[in-house]
Order: C-alpha cells, then sequence, then structure tokens
C-alpha cells in the first residue's frame, strides 16, 4: 500500500490524444514532459495550502478532441475556391481544428481558454502558400474583397500577435515557405524564408561545409527559449531577441535585408551593411507584427561557429544590490561582451538552488557561512563565445569584476546545467496547470538608472496577491541598461481572475517608467498599454504607415499594435518616469 510520504501526484506523461484540445496547449513535442520534482512538489503545497488530495487527478486536461463542426466558416463560398485555387486545394484548408491550431498561440489566456473548450477569434480558412507568387496572388485577392489576412509561422506567440479576430484567413508559411533562398560565404550572410523553423536554420549553418557547401561553420546566434518552436520571420516581426543577445545582438541587429509582400507594393530592401539613405526601411518593418505585409524572406548576418571556444562561468553575490552593480560594470568595461549573460535576484536564484539540488547541501552550509544567506544571495551565469582569446579575455575580466564586488565562483557547471534545461523548462507548465497552478511571464527593459524602482515595484504588485511567487532575472544586457523578466507562478481559479492580475502587473511596468516589451513584442494582449508608452504622435506615426502599406486594414486586424483599437479599450498609467517620449515638449535651443 503507497504511503502518504510515497504519494505522487498523477502527472499526464502520455502524448495527447490526436486532434484534443491538449494537442494544441500542450509546449513543444507531444512525447516529451516536464514534471515538478519532489523539491518544487513540496514548495508548491507549502506555498499554496495544497495536499496530496488537490494532485490526485487532473482538473481541465483538454483530453476532449476538438469537435468536428461548432464554429462555421463565414468565408463566402466563393472566395473560398478562388483561394484555393491560388494555393493549390490541397493546401486550403477549412477544418475547425487547423482553424483553431493556428489561432491560437501560447500565452495563458490561449492555454486558458483551450482548456474550457472556447473557440473564437479564429480565421475561416487556413492557406499554406507555396511561393512568393502565392504570397502576392492571395494578397492582392484579399485587398480586393477586404479579407482579414493573418500570419502564422511557429505559434509560439505570447502576446496573442496572430489571433484572427476578424474571421478571414491565416497563412501558414511554415508549411511550405521554409527554404533557402541564397547562401553568401563571402559577405558571411544567409536568405531563408520567412517560415524557416529556428533549429532548421541553425543546423544548415552549424553544417555549412556538408549542408551549404561552405568552408566553415556558422551561427546565427538567435536561441530564444521558444527557438525550437519558433520561425525566423516570427523573431523579426516582434524584435525578438535570444539567450545570447548580450554578444550576438537582438534581431534588429541580426536582419540585414528583407523582402515584403504589403497590400499596396512589394518591399525588397538591400543587403549593405550599412547605408545613409534617410529612414531605415528595415527598422520600419521589423517589429510590424504583420501589420503592414507579410515577411517573405530575411538575409540575416552569420557568425563564425566555434562552441569549442565557449567559456562558462557562474558566481554567487552576497546581495541583488552588489550583483546589479557588477554587472552594469561588466557592460560598461569596454573588453569586450559576454554572450549568455542572466542574473537571477533573490527569490529567483533561491528557488533555482532549491531545484537544482544545492539548497541543504554542504555546499549550501558552505555559502551561508560565508554569507551568502537565503534570501539574499542572487546567481550569475553565463559564457563568452567567440575567438578563443576574445572568450578567454571575456571571462578572465568578467570574474574579475564578479569578485570585486563580493561574489565567489560557481564553476561553469552551474551554467552548464542550466544548458541542458533552457529550452525545457516550458514543459513544466502544462504540469503545474493540471491542478490549477498557472506560471507565466511578463518582460520590459530599463535603463540601470531605473533598474531598481522597476524591480521594486512590479514586484510589490505581484506580491499583493498573497501566495504568489515571482522571480526576476536580467538576461539581455547592455551599456545603458538591461531587460527584466518576471516569471509569476500562483494558484488561480479561472481566466478573469488570470486577466485582472495580469492587467495589474502590465500597470505596474508602466507606471514605473519601463518599456511594455523588450522581446516578447505587443500583439493584442499589450496592444492597450502602447499608447501609454510611446505617445499619441508615435503610435500617430505607425498609422500613417500602416495606411500606407494597408489602407483598407487588412493586414492583422483587431487592435495589433493598438493600430485600431477602440479608444475605450486603450489603458494608460501615468509613469513616474515622466511623460511618454514621444508626448514630450521639444527643449529651447
Amino acid at each position: 500500500m503507497t504511503t502518504k510520504s510515497e504519494f505522487e501526484p498523477r502527472w499526464i506523461t502520455e502524448p495527447p490524444p490526436a486532434r484534443s484540445f491538449r494537442s494544441l496547449f500542450k509546449w513543444g513535442d507531444p512525447k516529451e514532459f516536464k514534471n515538478p520534482n519532489r523539491r518544487l512538489y513540496a514548495l508548491m503545497k507549502q506555498k499554496y495550502g495544497m495536499t496530496d488530495e488537490d494532485f490526485a487527478q487532473p482538473h481541465k486536461p483538454g483530453l476532449d478532441k476538438v469537435p468536428e463542426e461548432g464554429k462555421p466558416s463565414a468565408l463566402p463560398a466563393e472566395h473560398a475556391a478562388a483561394l484555393a485555387e491560388i494555393v493549390g486545394q490541397e493546401n486550403a484548408l477549412s477544418d475547425l481544428f487547423e482553424r483553431l491550431r493556428v489561432g491560437y498561440g501560447k500565452t495563458m489566456i490561449d492555454l486558458m481558454r483551450l482548456r474550457d473548450g472556447v473557440i473564437e477569434n479564429i480565421p475561416d480558412l487556413v492557406l499554406r502558400p507555396r511561393s512568393r507568387e502565392d504570397l502576392r496572388a492571395t494578397t492582392d485577392y484579399c485587398d480586393q474583397h477586404a479579407i482579414p489576412v493573418y500570419v502564422y509561422g511557429g505559434g509560439s506567440s505570447v502576446t496573442r500577435g496572430f489571433e484572427a479576430t476578424k474571421g478571414g484567413v491565416t497563412l501558414d508559411l511554415g508549411a511550405h515557405l521554409k527554404r533557402v533562398v541564397r547562401f553568401d560565404e563571402q559577405n558571411q550572410t544567409i536568405t531563408v524564408e520567412g517560415g524557416m523553423s529556428g533549429p532548421e536554420l541553425e543546423r544548415l549553418l552549424n553544417d555549412a561545409p556538408n549542408t551549404l557547401g561552405a568552408r566553415h561553420r556558422y551561427t546565427c546566434g538567435h536561441m530564444p527559449q521558444s527557438f525550437e518552436y519558433s520561425s525566423v520571420g516570427g523573431w523579426i516581426v516582434t524584435r525578438g531577441a535570444g539567450q545570447n543577445s548580450t554578444y550576438y545582438g537582438k534581431i534588429e541587429d541580426i536582419v540585414l535585408a528583407q523582402d515584403y509582400v504589403c497590400p499596396t507594393c512589394d518591399i525588397v530592401t538591400a543587403d549593405f551593411p550599412a547605408a545613409a539613405t534617410g529612414p531605415d526601411t528595415d527598422q520600419i518593418l521589423i517589429g510590424s507584427e504583420g501589420c503592414f505585409g507579410i515577411l517573405y524572406s530575411a538575409t540575416l548576418r552569420v557568425r563564425r561557429y566555434r562552441p569549442e571556444n565557449t567559456q562558462r562561468y557562474s558566481f554567487i553575490f552576497r546581495s541583488w544590490e552588489e550583483a546589479k552593480n557588477a554587472c552594469r560594470e561588466v557592460l560598461q568595461g569596454e573588453f569586450g561582451l559576454p554572450s549568455v549573460f542572466r542574473l537571477s535576484d533573490p527569490e529567483e536564484t533561491d528557488i533555482a538552488l532549491k531545484l537544482y539540488g544545492v539548497e541543504g547541501t554542504p555546499i549550501d552550509t558552505m555559502m551561508r557561512l560565508r554569507g551568502y544567506k537565503q534570501g539574499e544571495r542572487c546567481l550569475l551565469v553565463g559564457t563568452a563565445d567567440g575567438d578563443r582569446d576574445f572568450a578567454k579575455l571575456v571571462a578572465r575580466k568578467v570574474k574579475r569584476v564578479c569578485l570585486a564586488h563580493g561574489a565567489m565562483s560557481a564553476t561553469g557547471l552551474v551554467t552548464k546545467k542550466w544548458e541542458e534545461g533552457r529550452f525545457r523548462d516550458p514543459y513544466l507548465r502544462d504540469a503545474l496547470q493540471d491542478y490549477g497552478v498557472i506560471t507565466d511571464t511578463l518582460e520590459c527593459s530599463v535603463t540601470w538608472t531605473s533598474l531598481q524602482r522597476v524591480h521594486t515595484q512590479v514586484r510589490e504588485f505581484c506580491h499583493s496577491r498573497p501566495n504568489t511567487i515571482c522571480m526576476t532575472h536580467m538576461s539581455h544586457c547592455y551599456p545603458q541598461g538591461c531587460n527584466l523578466y518576471f516569471i509569476f507562478i500562483a494558484r488561480m481559479s479561472g481566466l478573469e481572475e488570470y486577466r485582472e492580475y495580469q492587467a495589474g502587473i502590465l500597470d505596474a511596468i508602466q507606471k514605473a517608467g519601463a518599456t511594455m516589451s523588450h522581446h516578447h513584442g505587443i500583439g493584442k494582449m499589450t496592444a492597450p498599454w502602447l499608447e501609454g508608452q510611446i505617445g499619441k504622435a508615435q503610435l500617430g506615426l505607425f498609422r500613417q504607415v500602416k495606411a500606407y502599406f494597408d489602407p483598407k486594414n487588412v493586414m492583422n486586424p483587431g487592435g495589433t499594435l493598438a493600430l485600431d483599437l477602440p479608444d475605450e479599450q486603450r489603458r494608460s498609467v501615468a509613469s513616474e518616469a515622466g511623460a511618454p517620449a514621444g508626448d514630450k515638449p521639444q527643449a529651447d535651443g
């Protein structure tokens, strides 16, 4: 007989049934799972007042199949037939499962609706274009007949970025438009179609002598946590960032040229490394989230792939203050930039050490005796990449700065452990939500001056909800500041409770004077706060660009980037850092 101490929660470890709601909201590989270990399980019970009985049976596991009927297509038959003729009958899908698959992303709002069996805001037809010619013809037809057009890539949006609130059609670029257009080793560039997946791009580049006929191996250097299930086009239209961005840059630093199909025109930019020919069209289009047109292809800068040169390190600091100061000094040190550079605050550090099995060990005892106390200490993990001598120099300088700020080395093994699990953490979300515990994220960008204010105020709001965990880290750093990434874990009863809490966090981010996003994008979820951050003047400029490229508003309508958001849905909180930059009066010269 199983004793209470041996109780094992009923974690779901079987692949979800085909065409089920769970197959849509489950993260990643259907056969992959990450369930809470005993330490996290014990923490959840303690934090949320739960018992073993609460984990006896999953709630709303979403095992039911998506119904064959339930939300008929509203697209007139003649339009559906004409569009199917353009892309081929086999590439025009109208069944409810496929329409739901491309209509929902990976926000907690998406997942909670799917668990409840809620089907809304989905396209009437899914099209899988085969070529640029298909994109042009489809866009022309939809513009002529005022049919809304949405674009789906890898499906990992966490901002409701491609939710088809106006019906119409969704173009699934990942089905066919995922090829290499050209590779230029002399210029160190690769041009790929927008539906190319992250893993496929890196596979081709890492093995370039065999796959591309190159002399060297290469990397794009862009590896977000969604890397395994995101597309190049998705990275670009949301201004994404990879975990190695401190060295390789965000996606806008990697993109060299683009090819867009817009309702009124084609925009094809040149792949010069730099130019002084007026405002940068590429930067206008990067981050446009499908509102101006469809990204067919992009030319990316690539770098030599030299994993044998990677230097790994980790440090434990006595306090958040010392850790922050050390990070700033590293970024402003002018000796070269690290690659991964991730600092966890005390709450995240304590949970990380618990999950890694460090808490309660002799190593933990030694840290405490040396003044690295629970609830105060902070963990930094990082790497240095590039040329061997350069990577060694950066790692050595980072160590010197960290030790000068009272840190102790935790060796590169901790970073190696983090690397091994960095793409698997999202799997944990499904297991937690099976028992009413949600884990989600919001992130922003701050200057070094505003960092502490934002960190304090946002966390104060997160903790204003009783029994809520709020882990925070910085993972993309610059000489002028960094991002702050908030991971909150809470037990919640339903979607409306979650919406209210999430809105409060976004209010707190804006009030504290941070950006509304550093790399997730805006989509429809964060759009109500956008004008409050950038100001009416800048949003007005975005609308004018939209009117030029898409005067009939067929491209991703329904509130994305606040371009057609009704006034009553706008939400603005006065920033303690001052008025939005776009609304500030000009100083006298």
